[in-house]
């Protein structure tokens, strides 16, 4: 019996949910040299019961291109309550993000219902430009299924640029061991810890938060997460004696992953330091806590210890000729209240590192910088205006769970158009780094315990679906999201911008950007996923055309 099976070729910035598309279709796109293109296939099959659909794909491109299958988690929490009108949708609900990998190119066809596959091209180094057709077959035989899905894929012959951007999305290394049930720093360890390292380098990832001590963050007050210290800190008569060595293991993983620039772990506690992080040290031969929130910030315990450790850490730092490379953090988004214990916490870690690193924390105080307090702000997108507006620089830009009204974000319930839009922004304003804390949280909120992922996409009812992190832990490899490869697209178009700026100006990008439209600004911007693919493949063509001259 002859069944009917239904395609849809769409862009990466559709969404595929069980019970309904948004997006446009596609025809034909175009890439870079260097780059990733991604699209999908949505499909849905009539009938009764199910049928296994085998995957064949026909390209000259076929070594370059990765099947996978889009996937469904549940979110209790899609949005909260205080939210604009571009979001797809805010009740409860299963959502399509993890990108499952395929042991072989085969997907299930369920009647009424609509799933999809994201297709990934990424062509070898020499592969000669031109437009190249890449045809996917969904097939069974015994069920009279035969369907294909037609792209037409321009690859241009220049190649994407180095990505300029400092982007970070905070590496949590103690939920890797938490939900795999690893030793920290065991071996098995260590290996997860680097496949998690690759799939942050393979996605824009270039600057790597490093845990030198625990960090302070998302951590219950009184609370304590469990112990991911790189440094070794020993206690003797009169003294304290360092050791780095596992801090060296980590760098040179991280460089072998691609990443080439360190994120210090905050030297205070979050919201306002106040106290100092967790920190274990050996002694008297025995292991234990010695400082926490018990430590006043600015007790001369705390100060003493780090005038006796940052000079070491500094040195091996400069040995590891990490000058340039390296950020230091003293608390994450201090609030006006905090002003004091900030000032006099700042004052004492620059005073320890002198001029060769800089600091930078995330806020959204212009009078933080205004005092002085911050070296290089890391300001919140919904309050970046009057930083904008005092023409600071370097300036860098995040958001995270707060930033749901009017700017972009990468809520699982927003159109992926709106996750993208971050590359005209950034590349307008000249932003020279981007922070998003959630790249594999597997906590609840404040840390008080592990969540399965898969199962639990909120923090427990804590942040909308999507915020806490941005891939899974698979059973032998890291699980990318849409939402990992979208950012990543925007990442791209970005270093389009800059390459495209390169030949003809700031000023000739800027009228392609904004062509017909409204200025761009971090809350103001246009929606469409047209838009973005339309603008993109503006710049593809300038590249072009460039090219030949």
């Amino acid at each position: 019996m002859e069944r009917h099976l239904t395609l849809y070729t769409l862009s990466s910035l559709a969404k595929v949910f069980l019970n309904g598309i948004y997006g446009d279709p596609l025809e034909s796109g175009s890439l870079l040299g260097g780059e990733e293109y991604s699209y999908q296939i949505a499909y849905t099959l009539d009938g009764f019961g199910k049928a296994d659909l085998s995957l064949e794909v026909d390209s000259p491109l076929a070594d370059a291109i990765t099947l996978r299958q889009v996937g469904n988690v549940p979110s209790e929490f899609p949005a909260y309550p205080n939210r604009d009108d571009n979001y797809l949708r805010a009740d409860p609900g299963l959502f399509p993000d993890p990108l499952y990998p395929m042991k072989e190119p085969m997907v299930e066809g369920i009647p009424d219902s609509f799933h999809a596959v994201w297709v990934t091209v990424k062509p070898k180094p020499g592969t000669e430009p031109g437009v190249y057709p890449v045809r996917i077959t969904f097939s069974n035989e015994e069920q009279g299924i035969r369907e294909v899905s037609e792209l037409s894929l321009e690859l241009i012959g220049v190649e994407l640029p180095e990505q300029e951007l400092l982007f970070t999305q905070w590496f949590h290394a103690d939920c890797i061991a938490a939900y795999y049930n690893l030793e920290i720093f065991s071996e098995a360890h260590w290996r997860w810890i680097e496949k998690f390292m690759k799939a942050a380098a393979d996605n824009g990832v270039n600057l790597l938060l490093t845990p030198i001590f625990t960090p302070p963050l998302d951590t219950q007050v009184g609370g304590e997460r469990p112990t991911t210290q790189l440094v070794e800190v020993e206690q003797l008569p009169g003294g304290w004696k360092f050791g780095f060595e596992r801090l060296a293991r980590w760098i040179d993983m991280a460089e072998r992953c691609g990443i080439r620039q360190f994120e210090i772990s905050h030297l205070f506690t979050q919201w306002g330091a106040a106290h100092a992080p967790k920190i274990v040290a050996k002694v008297n031969g025995e292991e234990r806590r010695i400082f926490g929130w018990e430590t006043d910030a600015c007790g001369p315990e705390y100060a003493a210890f780090l005038r006796a450790f940052l000079p070491e850490l500094v040195e091996f730092l400069q040995r590891y000729e990490l000058a340039g490379r390296c950020w230091f953090h003293v608390s994450d988004e201090p609030g006006e209240s905090s002003l004091e214990t900030y000032g006099k916490a700042n004052d004492l870690i620059r005073e320890c590192l002198g001029d060769a690193f800089p600091i930078i924390d995330a806020l959204s105080e212009y009078e933080f910088y205004e005092k002085g307090y911050v070296q290089i702000p890391v300001v919140a997108t919904n309050a970046i205006e009057p930083f904008l507006e005092n023409k600071v620089s370097p300036l860098w830009a995040y958001y995270c769970c707060a930033q749901g009204v009017d700017v972009s974000n990468r809520f699982m319930s927003m159109p992926s158009a709106r996750n993208r839009i971050i590359a005209q922004q950034l590349y307008k304003y000249d932003i020279r780094g981007f922070l998003h804390w959630g790249y594999n949280f597997y906590y609840s909120q404040f840390s008080r315990g592990k969540i399965n992922p898969f199962l639990t996409t909120d923090a427990v009812n804590a942040f909308p679906s999507g915020d806490s992190f941005s891939v899974y832990p698979g059973e032998d490899q890291v699980v990318e999201s849409i939402r990992l490869k979208v950012f990543h697209e925007a990442l791209q178009d970005l270093r389009a911008f800059r390459l495209a700026e390169s030949k003809l100006g700031k000023e000739k990008i800027l009228a392609v950007l904004e062509s017909g439209i409204e200025p761009i600004t971090f809350s103001r911007y246009p929606r469409e996923e047209e838009y973005i693919l339309n603008t993109r493949e503006c710049i593809n063509v300038l590249l072009r055309e460039l090219s030949k001259l």
